[in-house]
């Protein structure tokens, strides 16, 4: 990277100077303007990489001007002046795109890290920019694949975020990719030589969640013989991915708020408080507003998470990405498993494409690992697939047909026992066979599920993926 530019746009001159004078010894190129109005002549000047920007100048202020940088072809990066220290103005700042943000007078060992982690990720960015358009605009990141208008939209807004430092919030139905997109933030992030460490709320008991976020001191309990580091900790100097947020319990959801705030927090049975740099990624199936609404998600927790969002699409809404997904899964895994398979068929194409995919990628996925194992050909085809035959749905006249000779307490009887099979199979589908969570989705004791699961005859390994 050549001599990195940077801009200080501030209406008062000792500011622009104490600024300057912080800076100076370093190799920088340093540029000054008074307003909004010169920050906008000098960037059509000079190629700036990094501009401090004050929110309070005259004639037009800082939200102004950034709305003009957003529409620049290279916008440099921007890190907010903000004499207030609003928590609400940072936000605000932060979800028009800008980088970070840094108080007025600043403090000057403050304003070079700030400085220097910007540049780094100028840098970084740039030296990946022709690999990561590349990507983005043809087949995607990894294996988040896609060609769609909604999966560019996707992979744009990755690259947006991920040059930030904000929480972020990913929404989408199970088997979508959520923690496909944390990673690929992760990876096009300034945290990328750290620790990439997930965490699925929902598959923890309520008794041990906590254990496992924040970690445990020796004698913290009976059992607890040595000393444990929680997620929050091992994630130190990268991302820490909060899968399923939507299922942590709200006394939980209490001290993980407090520690994305004060980037601190106590183990289990500890007295002290371990600090901790750490970048929090969240992702939901869940409609976390209304579960604020119905005071099942604390709403300061929401909105903290809430800065950034990214929403991903499930399959069945973009179905055009289905051949480039099939024809990805069946080299992957023809690789993997040793097998001579070249392509898959246009037929198998058409067919998987007619599905409505309820478990969307991660069950594309799953079945073309299967119909490459069973595969006795070169070419996968559609009689490989093993694609479950459409069940019959529940029509009144054709049971009125088939059973003619019922009373209505039989035929009631028979009735709610088919709906409560479709309902409870459907709901465990969805929480790929884990009873305690279908329990809580059904708004049923575990127990009960439990017991209508052996009078039903449902056996729930039976939807493990």
């Amino acid at each position: 990277m050549s001599t990195p530019v940077i801009l200080i746009a501030d209406d008062e001159k000792a500011a622009r100077h104490a600024m300057k004078k912080a800076l100076e010894k370093q190799k920088y190129k340093l540029l000054e303007a008074k307003d909004g109005k010169e920050v906008l002549e000098v960037l059509k000047k000079e190629d700036v990489d990094l501009l401090f920007l004050d929110i309070n100048m005259p004639e037009m202020d800082g939200f102004s001007v950034m709305e003009e940088i957003k529409k620049l072809p290279s916008p440099p990066l921007v890190v907010f002046i903000t004499a207030y220290g609003d928590e609400k103005v940072a936000v605000k700042a932060m979800k028009m795109g800008a980088y970070d943000y840094i108080r007025k007078p600043p403090e000057l060992d403050e304003l070079r890290l700030i400085t220097k982690n910007a540049l780094e990720t100028v840098r970084l960015s740039r030296e990946n920019q022709e690999l990561r358009e590349k990507l983005s605009l043809q087949e995607g990141f990894r294996e988040l694949l896609g060609q769609s208008d909604a999966m560019k939209e996707v992979f744009a807004r990755i690259q947006k975020i991920a040059q930030t430092d904000v929480t972020v919030l990913i929404q989408g139905e199970s088997g979508t990719g959520k923690e496909l997109v944390a990673r690929e933030i992760h990876c096009l992030s300034p945290r990328h030589k750290g620790p990439f460490i997930a965490v699925n709320c929902a598959a923890l008991p309520e008794a041990l969640i906590e254990n496992e976020l924040f970690g445990h001191e020796k004698g913290a309990y009976t059992g607890a013989q040595t000393t444990q580091k929680g997620k929050f900790e091992l994630a130190h100097g990268g991302t820490l991915f909060l899968d399923e947020i939507g299922d942590m319990n709200l006394s939980t959801q209490s001290k993980v708020l407090r520690a994305i705030e004060e980037k601190k927090f106590q183990r289990l049975g500890g007295s002290e408080y371990i600090k901790v740099d750490v970048r929090v990624i969240a992702a939901t199936n869940k409609d976390l507003k209304k579960m604020v609404q119905e005071g099942s998600f604390r709403e300061d927790l929401y909105y903290r998470l809430h800065v950034m969002d990214i929403y991903l699409p499930p399959l069945r809404e973009r179905k055009e990405d289905i051949p480039l997904l099939a024809r990805h899964f069946t080299k992957l895994f023809a690789k993997k498993h040793g097998r001579n398979i070249k392509d898959i068929s246009d037929k198998a194409i058409r067919l998987l494409m007619k599905q409505d995919w309820p478990g969307n990628v991660r069950q594309l996925k799953n079945l073309i690992e299967k119909a490459v194992i069973l595969c006795e050909g070169d070419i996968l085809d559609e009689k490989d697939l093993p694609l479950e035959k459409p069940k019959t749905s529940f029509v009144w006249s054709n049971f009125l047909d088939l059973h003619p000779h019922l009373s209505f307490r039989e035929a009631k009887k028979m009735v709610i026992e088919q709906f409560e099979r479709e309902f409870i199979e459907r709901k465990l589908r969805e929480c790929k066979g884990n009873i305690s969570k279908a329990a809580r989705d059904l708004d049923m004791h575990r127990q009960s599920l439990q017991h209508k699961l052996k009078e039903l005859n449902i056996d729930p390994s039976r939807f493990k993926e």
